[in-house]
């Protein structure tokens, strides 16, 4: 058995204690009548619960003992307290069936809003922020984390409130009977407290750890799973079963652990409250023989049974500690991605449908006209002019890096005039990618500029400027849904007929015709049913929907056969004709009619120009063209 690392001891931090706030503040704002509900019905089920033990004092001393030996006895007020006791109970049952109801619907609804605010500004975060986290502990934040909280809502806080009242009345109710044998039952609290603070501690910090590994075994399983031919084509079987062994003999750990300090919880209290059982028969006896606190056979039942139910809701707090201090946990990576810092965006000129007059100049509508204009309003005295989009983009003495130790391009400088085709090309962490992620603005840069159609690229609004770019990726991401909605994606009020005409021109309409439901056929998995090359197809015909002026393609041929690469180069020939293309391309045929090559190396161009003029010069484009130097 592998040796597993403790884990950290749960505290109550001011971080855990301010999250809990905050995570009431959902149940409180939205639901605060409900909630007040809960809390009335929660306190009449506590109280009418405590009166099944307050009622046999009651009964026996005032009602049952007085009646025996009486020749003609009269159980009419028998029978009334027995009515009273009874409607009592039916209304502790009705609301405890409210308050568990109305849980429900509160629980479900906050995890519902919880969720909601998670996906909206997960929409506004930066590109940067999923590059820095995995999509699988995104992931988790909406599946685990939130099943924590739905288990701390409907179950942990009514069980918890329930708990509470309950000692706090049953501890009342004791009090009144007979303040002697209280002192017993308080001395009786130290203990059951220390202990479930005791054995509930061990108990959370091992669940905690058991939902860590129990991500780690999930995660190293679906990596292996989208993996599994280069396991088997590189004989990794054996391996990858050690390092399974070696993971899920941490979650055994781990698991064991809390289970037994779980388990071992309701064993030791309800032995104490055995304890405490016996130990107030044989004092209350005495104090009832001696004469001493007027304890009556009445008082001793009802005590007696108090005694018997009052360890019952400390050991239900204690084992709701665990679903606390988890939900908690997941409460606080929520958290952790609704306050992440939003992308930030203080562009003003937008993107507006234009046309032309007479004389040439540019007014704004609101119909689509086929004209796109920049509109541009001037701060300094309030005016608005208008640039027609035609596609112009420049880059000046550009310098940029993820981070500031490292910079990946320096002092760029190039331009693409409306209808050029630019091409880039270098090894891997040359910069390539980088210089279209800063056309996006998925990253600004350090310092220089680009300036699209003559305006600063900062100040335009981000969802406009990226309106106006379309972009093919070497990985194509298909949504499930029809094929008609996913080439839709590119522009969602497009008609069917501009849908069918997008995917002529991607040359994709003809394999579309041959599947059984046409453009309705269903896609799932990201589009495992097609090919790659049917897949990127359908990429270029989503551009081309888009209708852009400026059109990106990052190696997106890269990993298609060369039969398959005609068919899509042809499709993207089409696409290309009249806009202004920035290509990222492995295979240089592809490029050879390009306006301008760069070539980069180390965030540097060292070599520009036409195919022609590259090859004449005879560098590295040369080389890298005749085979004599290839691309890592």
């Amino acid at each position: 058995m592998s040796e597993t690392k403790q884990p950290k001891k749960v505290q109550v931090s001011k971080n855990t204690v301010k999250t809990g706030l905050r995570l009431l503040k959902y149940v409180t704002s939205a639901y605060k009548l409900k909630f007040i509900l809960v809390c009335i019905c929660i306190i009449i089920s506590a109280v009418a619960s405590v009166s099944v033990s307050l009622s046999l004092k009651f009964l026996l001393d005032d009602f049952i003992i007085p009646l025996i030996g009486q020749q003609d006895p009269d159980f009419g007020e028998l029978y009334m307290a027995m009515a009273v006791l009874g409607t009592i109970f039916a209304l502790g049952i009705i609301a405890s069936f409210i308050y568990n109801r109305q849980m429900v619907y509160i629980g479900q609804g906050v995890l519902k809003k919880v969720r909601d605010e998670m996906f909206e500004h997960m929409q506004k975060l930066p590109i940067r922020y999923f590059d820095q986290n995995t999509n699988g502990s995104i992931m988790s934040l909406y599946t685990n984390d939130t099943d924590t909280l739905r288990q701390m809502i409907n179950q942990s806080i009514p069980q918890v409130l329930m708990s509470s009242i309950t000692i706090v009345v049953t501890f009342v109710s004791m009090l009144l009977l007979s303040p002697l044998l209280t002192i017993l039952a308080v001395a009786m609290i130290f203990v059951l407290v220390f202990v479930s603070k005791k054995i509930g501690g061990n108990s959370g910090k091992y669940f905690v750890r058991q939902q860590v590994d129990i991500a780690a075994v999930t995660g190293f399983v679906e990596e292996r799973m989208n993996g599994q031919r280069v396991i088997k084509v590189f004989n990794h079987e054996r391996k990858s079963e050690e390092e399974f062994d070696e993971l899920n003999e941490r979650l055994f750990n781990s698991a064991a652990n809390a289970n037994t300090f779980a388990n071992m919880m309701g064993p030791i209290i309800g032995n104490l409250g055995n304890l405490q059982f016996v130990l107030t028969a044989v004092l209350g006896g005495a104090l009832s023989i001696a004469g001493i606190g007027g304890i009556t056979l009445g008082v001793m039942a009802s005590y007696l049974q108090f005694t018997k139910s009052f360890t019952q809701p400390f050991m239900q707090v204690a084992q709701q500690f665990n679903s606390i201090v988890m939900a908690l946990a997941g409460a606080e990576r929520i958290f952790s991605l609704i306050d992440e810092e939003p992308e930030v965006d203080e562009g003003y000129v937008t993107l507006v449908n234009a046309r032309k007059d007479s004389d040439g100049n540019i007014t704004e509508c609101k119909e689509r006209t086929g004209l796109w204009a920049w509109k541009h309003p001037h701060q300094a005295d309030g005016s608005v002019t208008y640039t027609e989009l035609k596609g112009d983009v420049r880059f000046f003495d550009m310098t940029f890096g993820y981070t500031e130790r490292k910079m990946v391009l320096h002092d760029l400088t190039l331009y693409a005039k409306p209808g050029q085709k630019l091409a880039f090309v270098g090894s891997t962490g040359a910069g390539k990618t980088t210089i279209t992620n800063l056309i996006n603005r998925f990253y600004d840069v350090q310092d220089g500029k680009i300036r699209y159609d003559g305006i600063n690229i900062n100040k335009i609004k981000k969802a406009d400027l990226r309106r106006s770019l379309g972009i093919v990726l070497q990985d194509t991401h298909l949504f499930t849904g029809t094929i008609m909605e996913n080439i839709r994606y590119g522009k969602l009020d497009a008609t069917d007929e501009e849908v069918f005409a997008a995917a002529r021109l991607a040359h994709a309409d003809q394999f579309i015709n041959m599947l059984p439901n046409g453009y309705n056929t269903h896609l799932s998995g990201d589009g495992e049913e097609l090919s790659q090359g049917q897949r990127q197809l359908l990429a270029i015909a989503r551009a081309a929907v888009a209708d852009p002026p400026v059109l990106i393609l990052d190696e997106a041929t890269s990993s298609i056969d060369t039969r398959t690469e005609a068919i899509v180069q042809k499709g993207m020939d089409n696409l290309m004709k009249g806009r202004t293309v920035f290509v990222i391309a492995h295979r240089l045929s592809t490029i050879r009619n390009s306006d301008a090559i760069m070539v980069l190396e180390h965030g540097r161009i060292i070599e520009r120009g036409s195919h022609e003029d590259l090859i004449k010069l005879k560098g590295t484009y040369y080389q890298l063209y005749t085979g004599k130097l290839e691309l890592s």
